[in-house]
């Protein structure tokens, strides 16, 4: 993780099907699926070259309410969101915003620390899983 919050977890996979993993996963372990968005369509749609970007967002009440309870500007980076990008050598990557790092930018709480190391160790499992990498 670089101090900018993001992680990025390189894939086995190309960006459709790592994000088509990531849908399977966590909808698998109870989590809703709230959006998917292919940005390089819509780059398309404009004319411009875009090399393979989805994003997905994704959650569910029970993990990111007690962050909104806490601190409600929390919810400007909720629900969870994890974008599935080919980089310039056409090597797939999974990003997503570290939970310590929204911890500590919307200043929240003792109140929250349980909810923010649930999401942490939840973001690890399935975005390991989507990307086929190791968890360790």
């Amino acid at each position: 993780m670089t101090n900018n919050g993001l992680v990025s977890v390189e894939s086995r996979f190309g960006v459709t099907e790592t994000i088509d993993r990531l849908v399977e996963t966590i909808t698998r372990t109870g989590l809703r699926v709230f959006a998917r968005i292919d940005h390089a369509a819509g780059a398309h749609e404009i004319g411009a070259p875009l090399r393979p970007t989805e994003l997905l967002i994704f959650g569910h009440p029970k993990g990111s309410t007690p962050l909104m309870l806490d601190k409600q500007t929390a919810g400007i980076d909720l629900p969870i969101k994890a974008l599935a990008w080919e980089d310039e050598q056409g090597k797939v990557w999974l990003s997503y915003n570290d939970a310590q790092w929204l911890a500590e930018r919307h200043g929240l709480g003792d109140v929250s620390r349980d909810a923010v190391a649930a999401i942490a160790a939840g973001m690890k499992k399935v975005v390991a899983a989507a990307a086929g990498v190791d968890q360790s």
